[in-house]
């Protein structure tokens, strides 16, 4: 969906678009923002300046404006400023804004990776393994956090992830595979209570569907 890797078959539609294929670059500019399940931000630079490059792909002017510092740029930077100064608030990162990413802790690193997600106003927010490296302190800081951005964005948010207690926390809908196959979708007490589920992620039998 993000444009990494390529669909052998079927298609990508967005918004009533066809986006399958399309370039990865691309995406931010059809609304789909996302963070990645092995840290993918600028080591050297600070939380402030990871969250801002995010701002690139949604400003409308040129090369030549830029080199020249027209005014319509310098309304998209203060634009772009406000907004991330929102971001930082809202993620918790103020006080680490002018920081070296790097040296953050890496739960810290994963909100700022999120912040430049947002800072794009994508309509479709992919989270891959947002807990993933988290403790269980963090984990319910990622739940509430989630639940922030969805009442502040006007979005929807793909989760992929492997704890299954944030999952049922903050999902709508649900859908578990096994090795790639589907095997439920449904809301997070239909998914939880379904056979299927249980024999794979509590290896079956009995007594763990008893105990499920």
């Amino acid at each position: 969906m993000s444009g990494i890797y390529r669909p052998d078959p079927g298609a990508v539609r967005f918004a009533g678009r066809d986006i399958t294929g399309e370039p990865k670059h691309r995406m931010t500019g059809f609304g789909i923002g996302r963070t990645f399940q092995n840290l993918a931000l600028f080591r050297s630079m600070t939380v402030r300046e990871n969250v801002l490059a995010g701002a690139h792909s949604s400003g409308h002017t040129g090369f030549i404006a830029s080199a020249f510092g027209l005014p319509q740029v310098r309304r998209e930077a203060a634009e772009a400023a406000g907004h991330a100064r929102e971001l930082l608030a809202l993620l918790n990162l103020e006080r680490v804004a002018d920081a070296p990413v790097a040296a953050l802790p890496f739960g810290w690193q994963k909100r700022v990776e999120m912040a430049r997600a947002l800072i794009s106003r994508p309509k479709l927010l992919l989270l891959d393994e947002p807990a993933g490296g988290l403790n269980h302190g963090e984990v319910d800081e990622l739940a509430v956090l989630l639940g922030e951005i969805r009442r502040n964005f006007d979005l929807s948010i793909l989760l992929v992830e492997h704890h299954m207690s944030l999952v049922m926390r903050v999902s709508d809908k649900v859908v578990a595979l096994d090795f790639g196959k589907k095997i439920a979708d449904g809301t997070p007490h239909e998914v939880r209570s379904d056979p299927e589920v249980i024999r794979a992620y509590l290896g079956g039998g009995d007594a763990h569907a008893d105990a499920a």
